[in-house]
């Protein structure tokens, strides 16, 4: 960071924007936010939004309804409140949507609120230690095609010592920055407080993992592996294409997430994982997926994903390569650098297949469906989710790690899927200036394969389709096996949930006893049999058999009712990964180019 310089008052603080920015002042349109924290502890992030070069017309102002990275209409105009003007009239036109009317062509400043108390990944939390601004939260834009630069003014209290964010600094004063588009605004996440910093390069561009919150951590040990995942991914595609990257992360006593940017990411992280060595690996997946990001996502990306529309739903089928390949890279990553081994990694594929091959939805929902949906499904789960939906997460690292045994195998070792990522990168991101197709993908994987893939495409991506898992294991020497093949259990089909003596029914496995029998999600079991169900109920199954008929009486929304339930059999996937005894040259050549010798 560069030193940090004294602030001064936000009167004189615009002054010399009006003074030292020539190239603002050229530009049809100013933009500036002074961003201020008068009383933190109430959550609120005061708002004052200056405008000129208007020429004396309504001006349109919107907040996006979403953020880029996260596939889901969040609203974030329901936290703006006290918006007014001083120069012009402001009257709102839809949700997200504001209209001034100048009084005259001097310059408008607009005041307005906004209430930040989501601790997550994708939303604004300001309290008296710290603030974590999401661009997409806090800054109305102009809705016009001008090209318009975005300068900001960070006026923190007094005891907030530090910031972090990637925005450009302006005149060495690391409290002015500046955005060249409204993408790199909202692309930006700012942090402000008191954070530890610690800094490392990697391929000579400068990194800095920033830890807000309290934590105990062995700060060289936990730079030192992130640096490790640094350089390994940079591998993949050959070349870093930022300036400088940030590792935003915000230590809490709350679960784990992430979410990329295109120079950044943000990390939630509970407090207490450096001390479990597994949830540390975890935790180092986490950072691996982030930062891959940085290529897949943020520059190697499906057409649809920029430039963004920020007032509406953004759909493209190809969320499986854009979350499913990093989700495929991100442990592989972690292997190729040292950090888990090579029966770790695949003990994790596994982990994959195991959760998808076990979820009836999968049976249902092709994964571009899935991605398509991902607007309206993936972030709202319901307890028929797993009935209805596939994970394009999951799915697509799976289908990744084929792609990349089809890949290595097709070209006797000599290519991987890290040749496809490097043509996608060099193709479409720095020549083209674009995201692809998904027939230009289609393409380009034909051609490092070497034979069409229309199948491949039509089986597993665009229908539900049961993958032919030997064909691609035993390219690399390896047999998938299902632990419970032949093995049938009994029982309802339903998953439960204890508390206080009630055990009560949380899902309904479809095709079940429950499902085609009529148990409901809510339903308490109170007796089968005549015998009163506690926390015991799979003790109870264990000794019945398939075929068997039971009697089981439910409170129901109050009311009670007995419901006859047939057993039946029932199998579920456990699979295991081995190697084969006696694999060929040829496997043994997959087997090194995929896992290393």
């Amino acid at each position: 960071m560069k030193k940090q310089l004294n602030r001064i008052a936000s009167g004189l603080l615009l002054t010399i924007f009006g003074l030292f920015f020539p190239t603002l002042m050229n530009a049809e349109t100013k933009i500036q936010y002074t961003l201020s924290f008068p009383e933190p502890h109430t959550h609120y992030v005061e708002v004052e939004l200056k405008i000129s070069g208007h020429h004396h017309k309504p001006l349109d102002l919107k907040m996006p309804v979403w953020t880029p990275g996260s596939y889901l209409v969040r609203e974030f105009s329901r936290h703006v409140e006290s918006v007014r003007c001083e120069g012009g009239q402001v009257a709102k036109k839809a949700k997200n949507h504001w209209r001034i009317t100048p009084d005259s062509k001097k310059e408008l400043s607009i005041f307005y609120k906004v209430y930040a108390f989501e601790l997550s990944v994708r939303t604004s939390f300001v309290d008296a230690d710290m603030a974590l601004l999401n661009g997409a939260s806090i800054f109305m834009r102009l809705d016009s095609k001008e090209k318009t630069e975005y300068w900001v003014n960070l006026l923190p209290p007094e005891t907030w010592k530090k910031v972090n964010t990637t925005l450009a600094v302006v005149e060495e004063n690391v409290w002015k920055r500046k955005a060249s588009n409204f993408d790199e605004l909202v692309d930006s996440p700012i942090l402000l407080g008191n954070q530890a910093v610690h800094s490392f390069e990697v391929a000579s561009v400068p990194h800095t993992l920033v830890m807000a919150g309290q934590a105990d951590y062995d700060a060289n040990r936990l730079t030192t592996d992130i640096q490790k995942i640094c350089k390994e991914a940079t591998k993949v595609i050959g070349e870093q294409p930022c300036k400088e990257y940030a590792f935003l992360v915000i230590n809490a006593n709350s679960s784990s997430g992430g979410l990329e940017h295109a120079n950044c990411c943000v990390l939630h992280a509970n407090r207490s994982l450096y001390k479990n060595e597994i949830q540390y690996g975890n935790f180092l997946g986490l950072v691996s997926h982030e930062y891959f990001h940085l290529w897949n996502v943020k520059r190697i990306r499906p057409i649809e994903l920029g430039p963004f529309d920020y007032d509406n739903e953004n759909y493209t089928t190809m969320l499986w390569i854009s979350e499913g390949f990093t989700s495929y890279y991100d442990d592989y990553i972690c292997q190729r650098a040292g950090l888990i081994s090579s029966d770790r990694f695949l003990d994790l594929m596994v982990s994959n297949i195991n959760s998808i091959e076990n979820m009836p939805g999968n049976k249902v929902q092709p994964v571009s469906e899935a991605s398509f949906d991902a607007w309206i499904k993936y972030y709202r789960t319901n307890e028929n989710t797993h009935n209805t939906n596939t994970n394009y997460y999951s799915k697509g690292a799976i289908l990744a790690m084929l792609l990349d045994l089809e890949i290595i195998s097709a070209s006797k070792g000599t290519k991987s899927l890290d040749d496809l990522m490097r043509v996608l990168y060099q193709k479409y991101y720095k020549k083209l200036g674009r995201g692809f197709s998904e027939a230009e993908f289609q393409k380009e994987l034909e051609n490092i394969v070497g034979k069409k893939m229309d199948g491949f495409f039509r089986q597993y991506v665009h229908s539900a389709e049961a993958i032919d898992y030997p064909y691609y294991f035993e390219k690399a020497g390896f047999k998938l096996n299902n632990l419970k093949l032949g093995k049938k259990d009994v029982g309802l089909g339903i998953g439960t949930s204890t508390k206080d003596g009630k055990t009560v029914i949380t899902s309904v496995l479809r095709n079940g006893p429950a499902w085609k029998y009529g148990l409901n999600v809510n339903d308490e079991l109170e007796a089968i049999d005549g015998y009163k169900i506690a926390s015991d109920l799979n003790q109870f199954l264990s000794a019945k058999q398939a075929g068997d008929t039971l009697k089981i009486m439910v409170n129901r929304d109050g009311f009670l009712r007995e419901i006859s339930l047939i057993l039946e059999p029932y199998s579920s996937s456990s699979f295991r990964l081995e190697a084969l005894p006696n694999p060929t040259d040829e496997q043994m050549a997959v087997m090194r180019k995929w896992l290393g010798n």
